[in-house]
């Protein structure tokens, strides 16, 4: 029987053989959707929901990956290690500074590289510094769509549009640079129909992997504010397992899953509260899947 999806675990373990892990590094580069506090950022974004773990101020590349791969490697007995650049905006510098950053985490234990950035900040001259590092080491860079829907982007501040992305994806993968593409379900004014929307604008480009996320709010965003006016929701459980479920069957199943749900730190998580349980989260989606019958890629036609 095909597998439900095409999960990220299991891609990871038949290109590498062993257990691969993600370990979080911060270069301390900014967003530029924050410069100088005058367009201030996303409204459901606080910085310090993505700091590592492991993570010290004043720690460089290296040793923040020293440190990472020592608690990851015991907690989840992993033998390999993904260097995944995710605090801030990892390609908001200088090629040269990049090249630094990036360089350092080029150590034995590091399967791959994983750039987490914007659309609107991946110039020519990053795409092919991120070339030439991906004849090292395989690599991909993880771009935050949200939403096709320009209006929810504007909505929510994002600070770039659909074609934005569009444009970044086909840039990158001329170069040979692999996409992840981030969405988050359950955005103000958004339905299943808009959801539907942005797997389809994602089925028709050349995107190799999709992490999902439903709407969070988290304390100290602009959206929290909303939040408690009464101005937005966020879903029930039963409501984002439903749309994932959906969701999944839009995409190819060639797209890798790199993830069905976000999650936050407990103590900045102010809604959903379900949200905290990553693992009930797929087993509610994956239990859909089983008992529609279906996966993902069902609903492409041609695909059944």
């Amino acid at each position: 029987m095909p597998e439900l999806y095409n999960s990220l675990s299991s891609h990871l373990k038949s290109v590498f053989g062993c257990r691969v892990f993600k370990v979080s590094i911060d270069t301390g580069l900014p967003c530029p959707n924050r410069r100088g506090g005058t367009r201030g950022g996303c409204s459901f974004c606080v910085e310090s929901t993505l700091v590592p773990k492991t993570f010290e101020a004043g720690m460089g590349v290296r040793e923040q990956l020293v440190a990472g791969i020592e608690y990851v490697g015991k907690r989840y007995k992993a033998e390999k290690f993904i260097a995944y650049f995710q605090q801030g905006t990892n390609t908001n510098a200088p090629v040269d500074s990049l090249r630094a950053y990036f360089r350092e985490a080029l150590v034995p234990e590091v399967a791959a590289i994983a750039v987490g950035t914007r659309p609107d900040c991946l110039g020519d001259a990053t795409l092919g510094l991120l070339h030439e590092l991906a004849k090292e080491r395989p690599l991909w860079v993880e771009l935050g769509l949200q939403s096709a829907n320009d209006e929810t982007l504007s909505g929510i501040n994002r600070g770039h549009t659909a074609g934005d992305f569009r444009d970044a994806v086909l840039r990158a993968t001329e170069r040979g640079i692999r996409v992840c593409a981030h969405v988050i379900i359950g955005l103000p004014g958004e339905g299943q129909a808009d959801y539907l929307k942005t797997m389809d604008f994602l089925a028709g480009l050349p995107v190799w992997g999709v992490k999902f996320h439903q709407l969070q709010v988290v304390k100290g965003s602009n959206m929290e504010n909303e939040w408690r006016r009464g101005e937005i929701r966020t879903l029930s459980l039963d409501e984002y397992a439903d749309a994932v479920a959906k969701c999944l069957e839009r995409l190819p199943e060639e797209v890798v899953i790199h993830r069905l749900s976000g999650d936050v730190p407990g103590e900045l998580l102010v809604s959903p509260v379900w949200g905290a349980n990553k693992f009930m989260v797929m087993e509610k989606i994956t239990g859909l899947l089983r008992e529609r019958n279906t996966r993902q890629g069902a609903k492409i036609p041609g695909r059944l």
